[in-house]
C-alpha cells in the first residue's frame, strides 16, 4: 500500500484475506483505519474450538495441512471434483461467475499455485498460530475498529460467536451482524455488503 502511496487505509477482507488482515492490522496499527471481516473467525479460536461439525463442514482445513506433496497430487488429479466438494457444498457453484470458475479450474491444474494454496494453510496451522500465541502473550492486539459480517447459513454462525471472538484480539469497538447468504457473502448478498461498506467506512467513528 505505501508503494501506492497510501499511508493510511480501510480494508474489507473475505475468509483467508482477513486472516492476513488481522496480521496487518496487529502489525501496522498505524495504517489500518478500519477492517471489515467477512465469514471468518479468528484462526486461533477456530483451530482451537474445532468440533465435529466445524472438522466436517471444513474437512480441508485438515487436509491442505497434510505433508506435500499428498493433497497437492490429489487435487491435481481431479481439479473440478476438488473444487466442487470445497466451493460447491455451501451454495453451488452457480452463484459463481462463470469465466472466474474457468479460471479457478485452470489453476487448480497448476502444481506451483496448488502447491502456494495448501502452503497457505500450512502456515495458518503452525507459524501462524505461533505468532498468535506471541502476539496474545505479548498484548499485541487490533487497534482500529472492525465491522464482522457473517452468514446466517454457514459455519461461522453454527460454531462461533464471531463479535466475542474479535471483542478478544481486539483493544477497539467490534460490531457486526449475521446477513442472509452463506459462506460466499460478495456473491450472495453483495447489495448488503455493499451498504455496510459504504455505511462504515464512511463514518469516522463508530456510534
Amino acid at each position: 500500500m505505501a508503494q501506492m502511496g497510501h499511508d493510511k487505509f480501510y480494508i474489507c477482507a473475505h475468509d483467508r484475506g482477513a486472516r492476513v488482515a488481522h496480521k496487518l492490522c496487529v502489525n501496522h496499527p498505524d495504517m489500518v483505519m478500519k477492517a471489515m471481516f467477512l465469514d471468518v473467525a479468528p484462526t486461533m479460536a477456530m483451530y482451537s474450538k474445532t468440533d465435529f461439525t466445524f472438522a466436517k463442514a471444513y474437512y480441508h482445513w485438515f487436509f491442505l495441512i497434510q505433508p506435500s506433496p499428498f493433497p497437492e497430487n490429489l487435487i491435481i488429479g481431479s481439479p473440478e471434483a476438488f473444487l466442487e466438494a470445497s466451493m460447491g457444498r455451501h451454495a453451488g457453484m452457480k452463484l459463481f461467475n462463470q469465466d472466474c470458475l474457468k479460471s479457478y479450474i485452470e489453476m487448480m491444474k497448476e502444481p506451483a499455485a496448488v502447491h502456494a494454496m495448501c502452503e497457505d494453510y500450512r502456515a495458518a496451522a503452525s507459524i501462524d498460530l505461533e505468532e498468535h500465541k506471541e502476539d496474545d502473550e505479548k498484548g499485541r492486539k487490533i487497534q482500529c475498529p472492525i465491522i464482522v459480517l457473517w452468514g446466517k447459513h454457514g459455519i461461522i454462525e453454527k460454531c462461533f460467536d464471531a463479535i466475542e471472538e474479535w471483542k478478544k484480539v481486539s483493544d477497539s469497538t467490534v460490531v457486526g451482524e449475521s446477513l442472509d447468504s452463506g459462506h460466499y457473502i460478495p456473491e450472495e448478498a453483495p447489495e448488503a455488503l455493499l451498504g455496510h461498506i459504504k455505511d462504515f467506512f464512511k463514518e469516522k467513528t463508530l456510534a
